[in-house]
């Protein structure tokens, strides 16, 4: 081939056709804007967590566990002459003096000089230097704010009173929301004790925190510390798997906002394939004299081909630049999530993948309508009326490219197989559906077309499906940007109202009380009756480990790699109870339920929830031992439960019959419901006030932290995905600017034969009101299909939408339609028929 002549003859071509080559660019622009603004954050993202990682752990090696840490271990680190930091940390209530306000925090007993890596930022700055001083506290900020407390206040943690020396900012390694759902308090690791918080039962954390001197060998880690912990089953932290849990963490969030930016791309790829279908068949009667002229077809394709390809570039360029910029202001939407702050810079490999990405795919959706450019007949020229409707049968192979390109990119961000099959198959059926409903449409309104209806709108529906069309390319892309917002909204919604349904329901409890000890269980009953509240449910808790399941210790089965078990059933202390009969929540899918032991000889019979089961492999009947603090009880499994874990009652993954751990050491939990704020206030300060060791979870706080952090989730995940929307628009004011001569003839020849401009204003209104009707429908129609889907597989709740945020939608989307396809009026209305004609 001739490149030069090609390339003179492209340049020559698109002259005169800059404005509609420019629209090629427009509708790429924001979808790799999206990706190479997310990837640029990931990017930075990750360098930052490989630069604080120390800080975010705080020392180079974190020794965790739920029971005392033993001595052993303590010993083993002082020999080899490492520095620790202890803490010990635990939910409880505190108890605001000045104000009588009680809030459910979690209190953090550190000594020492902590954090060794990274700074507690305090207010006042010398506070954090109080964090070992008797009697002294330090609490979170928001925590201060919102009980209108200020330094130099008391606050009662337990038994103990404390001084508030200063207020929190962060936290090394906390990020906002944590500290949302439970604000930290610190007090000195020596005043714990005091408090009278470490009861039997009371779910606590032991923390050692280690430094390295500089000198330290990797391999004493590796071939001495590391498996003594594992022997003793101690749980660790390095900087290493640190870094791992975040990058995994923050990798999950941005591929998933990836693939949304993916979404746009590919609606902003079809409105390449839409302008490009439309340019060619403005630019039939060039190419067929250019085959006249000896041009082959494939020089004819080529001729295109690098006019689409430069303005796709210059898309891609510009949307990489401009993703580069929108990375800047990313850390303010992700603020909340991010433990420490992103310092950013301009990503060129990201960049550099954004742009071939882009003009790689945008040409691929354009080589669909451009394929056919090789089947124009020179007969053309001669012939205006020669039909030829052979298409390439290469289209084919480029369909099938699209798709494994599709698969490919949505492998790689979530880093699945199956997950990215999922994805590729859902993305294609939403595509198959909208583009089956545009075509049943068009179908419908050619068979039954309303011949005897008004002029105005004959030719308004006329317009849906005769030449130079918009319907299918509008219904796609709008519909699936439409799908998008509306499922995210309605899949939130359903998750709250779900929540907010088990709190509102009639009896359903909306208070929890836990670590309530035996010798507090009837004067707690009795509190709670004097101050009006209904004691729903009493429920016993007893801490039991696994000892043994089908005759084989937790040890053994990690040992046989032939047992697929999951870990975490092996090796978690468990929270059980033991009742005689079935909760609301409850019902029994396999086996029969034991509701008590008759005889104290007999089989004892657990019931086993089932996510449990599945993981652990057991079935009805199989054998299972447990370790009830030092005390072996052979159990077998009885039944299998199916448990709604949303309801707002105490759940267990196991249950005993009654008549088996009555004498076990155990503290309770007791549910109560409030009605009124003041009433809640005054039983929590009653309880707090007798009962310093018990803990209150109230419900509607729970509601409140839920429903911010859905809300900042969402707000990251919409803002990409209005990204969608707004490419959808960009590709309708294409496909209006590209059709605009066509729609400018034909509005000419009305005006010519009699139509007035009111009536030149109504077709096009009600054309792109249909447009737009039916590209938002879909796209609800989709969303509502979607979330009926998820709440039933994934949420296990009745799904009942709320209309009206829909109906706002759809006039949203359809009068945005309808607007920008007026425009394409102005100049109709503004020049007359001949002015038009003669070109003026």
């Amino acid at each position: 081939m001739n490149w030069q002549w090609l390339i003179k003859m492209a340049w020559r071509d698109s002259r005169k056709n800059k404005g509609r080559l420019a629209l090629f660019t427009s509708s790429i622009l924001l979808g790799i804007a999206a990706l190479v603004a997310i990837n640029s954050f990931a990017v930075n993202l990750k360098s930052q967590i490989d630069k604080e990682a120390k800080s975010l752990l705080g020392a180079d090696l974190e020794v965790k566990s739920r029971q005392p840490i033993p001595s052993e271990v303590y010993a083993m680190l002082d020999s080899l002459e490492l520095e620790q930091i202890r803490e010990i940390s635990f939910a409880s209530m505190v108890y605001f003096q000045s104000s009588g306000e009680t809030r459910l925090v979690e209190v953090r007993g550190v000594e020492g000089d902590y954090p060794f890596y990274g700074t507690l930022l305090t207010e006042p700055e010398s506070a954090a230097k109080k964090i070992n001083k008797k009697g002294s506290s330090l609490i979170d900020k928001s925590l201060l704010l919102q009980f209108k407390a200020s330094i130099g206040d008391t606050v009662r943690i337990g038994n103990s009173p404390f001084i508030i020396d200063g207020s929190i900012l962060s936290i090394p390694g906390q990020s906002a929301i944590r500290s949302g759902v439970a604000p930290p308090v610190f007090i000195p690791y020596h005043q714990i004790p005091e408090t009278g918080l470490l009861q039997k039962g009371s779910r606590i954390n032991y923390r050692a925190y280690v430094k390295y001197p500089d000198d330290f060998d990797p391999a004493v880690f590796e071939n001495l510390i590391k498996p003594r912990l594992k022997a003793l089953d101690i749980g660790f932290d390095d900087v290493e798997e640190r870094k791992r849990e975040l990058g995994e963490a923050y990798s999950n969030l941005s591929g998933f906002l990836n693939l949304t930016a993916f979404v746009a791309l590919l609606l902003g790829c079809i409105g390449v394939a839409s302008s490009a279908h439309i340019y060619i068949k403005s630019k039939v009667n060039s190419i067929a004299v250019l085959r006249c002229l000896g041009a082959t077809g494939n020089q004819s394709l080529w001729i295109y081909l690098l006019q689409i390809s430069a303005m796709s570039f210059v898309g891609a360029a510009l949307g990489a630049i401009l993703g580069s910029s929108i990375q800047f202001i990313l850390p303010q939407l992700f603020e909340s999530f991010l433990p420490f702050e992103v310092n950013l810079s301009i990503s060129w490999i990201s960049i550099f993948q954004g742009i071939v990405l882009g003009l790689f795919i945008a040409v691929l959706f354009a080589l669909t309508s451009l394929l056919n450019i090789r089947k124009i007949s020179p007969l053309k020229v001669l012939r205006a009326s020669y039909e030829n409707n052979e298409q390439d049968k290469n289209v084919y192979w480029v369909y099938a490219l699209l798709i494994l390109l599709i698969y490919a990119f949505s492998y790689f961000q979530l880093g699945n197989l199956l997950r990215a099959l999922f994805f590729t198959l859902g993305l294609l059926l939403s595509f198959g559906i909208l583009t089956a409903l545009a075509r049943i449409v068009m179908w419908l309104l050619r068979r039954y077309f309303p011949r005897q209806s008004s002029m105005v709108l004959r030719q308004s529906l006329s317009n849906l499906y005769r030449p130079n069309n918009q319907t299918l390319v509008l219904i796609v892309s709008i519909g699936l940007g439409t799908a998008l917002i509306t499922t995210l909204f309605l899949s939130q919604g359903l998750l709250l109202e779900k929540i907010k349904f088990s709190s509102k329901a009639k009896n359903q409890p909306n208070m929890v009380l836990f670590d309530v000890q035996d010798d507090q269980k009837e004067a707690l009953h009795e509190m709670t009756d004097s101050l009006g509240l209904p004691v729903l449910q009493k429920v016993p808790i007893v801490n039991i480990r696994l000892h043994s399941l089908r005759g084989m210790t937790p040890k053994e089965i990690k040992a046989d790699s032939t047992i697929k078990v999951k870990k975490w059933t092996l090796d978690r202390e468990y929270r059980v109870t033991y009742r005689d009969s079935l909760s609301e929540s409850e019902s029994i899918v396999q086996g029969e339920w034991q509701g008590k032991l008759e005889n104290p000889g007999d089989s004892i019979f657990v019931s086993l929830a089932e996510n449990i089961a599945e993981d652990m492999l057991a079935e009805v009947g199989d054998p299972i031992a447990f370790n009830v603090q030092g005390a072996i009880i052979q159990t077998y499994v009885g039944s299998i439960r199916k448990i709604d874990w949303q309801r707002m009652q105490t759940n267990f993954m196991v249950v005993f019959p009654s008549g088996v751990l009555e004498k076990a050491p155990k503290f309770h939990v007791l549910l109560t419901r409030y009605d009124s704020i003041p009433q809640s206030a005054l039983y929590q300060r009653a309880v707090v006030q007798r009962f310093p060791n018990i803990s209150i979870i109230d419900l509607k706080l729970v509601l409140s932290t839920v429903d911010q952090l859905l809300g900042r989730v969402s707000f990251v995940i919409q803002f990409m995905a209005f990204l969608s929307i707004f490419t959808g628009l960009i590709v309708l004011i294409g496909s209006v600017l590209l059709s605009k001569y066509q729609r400018l003839w034909e509005s000419v020849l009305l005006r010519t034969l009699g139509a007035s401009q009111f009536q030149i204003l109504s077709i096009n209104a009600l054309e792109y009101f249909f447009l737009g009707s039916l590209a938002s429908l879909s796209g609800i129609f989709i969303a509502l299909v979607s979330t009926w889907f998820l709440s039933w597989y994934s949420f296990k709740a009745i799904f009942a939408p709320t209309f009206l945020p829909l109906l706002i939608t759809y006039l949203s989307i359809t009068t945005i339609t309808v607007l920008i396809g007026l425009s394409n009026s102005r100049e109709i209305i503004n020049k007359t028929p001949l002015e038009i004609l003669r070109g003026e």
